[in-house]
């Protein structure tokens, strides 16, 4: 697990002293993802840059990395992320004559496009089974290939500049180059104040900047930039009845689990005691060598005084407790106060790793704290992410509200939020019109389906609004996670994104997903042998947000010293009297965006441009 970056540029030598110390300022961006190792490689108009989290192959796996012809560079990879099926790809790649310098998954790669990526480099990526972004310099071409996995679980962006390309995998590294502009216009500032991801998520807050979408690659020579799909979600058909799904899912989680858990590093597992990543630890644990270590989050007096809500039926804390002692894992849990969610250095980090000014609130200062701690103690984490969205888990699933809703299931522009804003920019950017217009979109991308989705209307519906959850919510939530864990160094893998289940699972009639009448049928049936019975029975309890009265006080307190300061780089922006409505709103979520997007414009000293 690494960080990348670089830069190409067809008009001139990059081989030069201002050149490369620009490479050396757009690597350094990095370093958080990278502790381990750098480095750089810089040839005409190609310079690469690199920041290491050794996982697999610790001696030899250092990067950039050459494949050589005639004893000649011909091929430059950087890599981020993790290529499961690594050592089956080289096997075969042996018996077809090529030889190996080291034992790490990058030098698979970089064979793999030699074998059989010449051509059509389509082929050579969907050989990959991983989680993974990676750049690849064709020295004979001078031709640039930006990779990313099939779910979007590693980021990269790019940002073409008149004579080629700057690249890396955070908006940080890019804009440390001069060529990139901070700027955010109307197409960046209706994405910056909307509270979830339902526009395409593959458009930056920053004007000119883009991110490769999942499953495409991103070709860049003199002739220009091109857009190659070699993946997408599509309903191949499935034909089995629900014992023979069943049995499919545990099979693929079984070699999944078993394919994550390598590494020559410290691992474990994020441990929350709901179904997802209950039954992810019980297999890791089953198919471990050594025991597991799992981690839990807990806030100071939250399973004590802990009160329900919809969202929050039961207090994860003894969930936890029972699952860690059923499959035996080396369990640790995580504690944190108000003060320390608080705490300026905390929000200014987890903003910082993050580089968008979005946030659900206390969970992104919570989840850099966690990630921070536990990287005190593995370098390697399996979490339970995407089986919500794959097994139809979230209310916007089975409330029949949500489902017929015409727009996101998920989400809808409330009216306290648009009072906080000046009424001439919410007339000006349309969010309502703007939210439509993307959910139009969206609902155009879905693939034809087959069986009962093809003639039932509620089954197409179904599999409209997983195809909606999986496409536009679940990158927010994978991109969070990303990057609030290797801000700490930590490489977190998520199994239930492996687009074998997903192909499989995506294609499965929602009566099968719902076969018991409730959420999650298939993962509950499939982890049945796995868990105690009050875990497999237990209702989906959302990520716990803290319920301290302290927070609360200490975050509205700051809104208001927000709201009092004139000179605020969030001002223009905001209506004083419809924002002032917030601080008697039940629900922090806005209250806390207005703050991360005030703290997002100052710090990162961007331009607005409405």
């Amino acid at each position: 697990m690494c960080g990348i970056c670089g830069w190409i540029d067809f008009d001139r030598d990059l081989g030069g002293p201002d050149s490369r110390r620009e490479l050396a300022d757009m690597t350094a961006t990095m370093a958080y993802r990278g502790p381990d190792d750098e480095g750089t490689w810089i040839d005409g108009p190609a310079a690469l840059g690199h920041r290491r989290l050794a996982v697999i192959d610790l001696e030899g796996g250092r990067q950039p990395m050459t494949l050589d012809e005639d004893r000649q560079p011909a091929l430059v990879v950087v890599y981020a992320g993790e290529t499961y099926n690594y050592r089956e790809l080289r096997q075969r790649l042996v018996a077809l004559g090529h030889r190996f310098d080291t034992s790490s998954d990058t030098e698979v790669v970089l064979h793999a496009h030699r074998e059989w990526g010449r051509r059509d480099p389509c082929t050579a990526v969907s050989e990959l089974n991983g989680m993974f972004a990676y750049a690849l310099w064709d020295i004979a071409k001078r031709e640039l290939l930006l990779v990313r996995d099939r779910l979007g679980i590693k980021p990269l962006y790019y940002y073409p500049t008149q004579h080629g390309v700057l690249f890396g995998s955070e908006p940080k590294a890019i804009l440390a180059n001069s060529l990139a502009e901070r700027a955010m216009d109307a197409e960046g500032l209706r994405r910056a104040l909307c509270s979830s991801s339902f526009a395409d998520p593959y458009n930056t807050v920053f004007r000119g900047m883009r991110e490769v979408r999942p499953g495409q690659i991103v070709r860049v020579s003199r002739e220009g930039i091109q857009q190659i799909t070699y993946w997408q979600l599509t309903d191949s058909g499935h034909t089995d009845d629900v014992n023979t799904t069943v049995r499919r899912v545990r099979e693929l989680l079984d070699d999944t689990i078993q394919r994550q858990l390598v590494a020559d590093v410290p691992l474990c597992t994020l441990l929350s005691g709901g179904l997802d990543s209950s039954a992810m630890t019980a297999l890791a644990a089953r198919y471990s060598d050594e025991r597991i270590q799992s981690f839990a989050l807990d806030f100071v007096g939250y399973t004590e005084n802990f009160t329900p809500d919809p969202k929050r039926p039961t207090p994860d804390g003894p969930y936890v407790k029972e699952v860690a002692k059923f499959v035996n894992t080396d369990h640790t849990d995580i504690t944190l106060s108000a003060d320390e969610l608080m705490d300026p250095s905390v929000r200014a980090a987890a903003l910082h790793a993050r580089d968008l000014p979005l946030t659900l609130g206390n969970v992104d200062s919570s989840l850099y704290l966690l990630f921070r701690a536990i990287g005190q103690h593995s370098t390697v984490a399996l979490s339970g992410e995407a089986a919500d969205e794959l097994f139809g888990g979230y209310r916007c699933f089975h409330d029949p509200a949500c489902v017929q809703r015409d727009t996101f299931p998920w989400y809808e522009v409330s009216d306290i939020a648009l009072q906080s804003l000046d009424p001439g920019l919410v007339e000006k950017l349309d969010l309502p019109g703007y939210l439509d217009e993307q959910y139009r979109t969206a609902l155009a991308e879905v693939p034809a389906l087959t069986g009962p989705a093809s003639v039932d209307p509620h089954e197409r519906r179904m599999r409209e609004v997983c195809y909606l959850v999986l496409t536009r919510f679940l990158p927010t939530l994978l991109d969070r996670k990303d990057r609030l864990s290797m801000a700490s160094g930590l490489e977190v893998r998520v199994p239930y994104c492996d687009h074998r289940l997903v192909e499989y699972v995506f294609g499965t009639p929602w009566a099968h997903k719902t076969f018991d009448r409730r959420e999650k049928s298939l993962l509950r049936a499939a982890a049945a042998d796995l868990l105690p019975q009050s875990v497999l029975q237990r209702v989906k309890s959302a990520y716990p947000a803290i319920q301290d009265p302290t927070y609360d006080r200490m975050l509205r307190n700051r809104f208001t010293a927000l709201l009092n300061d004139r000179n605020a780089a969030v001002a223009p922006l905001l209506s004083v009297d419809g924002s002032r409505a917030l601080l008697n709103a039940t629900d922090n979520l806005r209250v806390e965006h207005i703050l991360t997007l005030q703290d997002f414009l100052s710090d990162y000293n961007v331009s607005l441009t409405v």
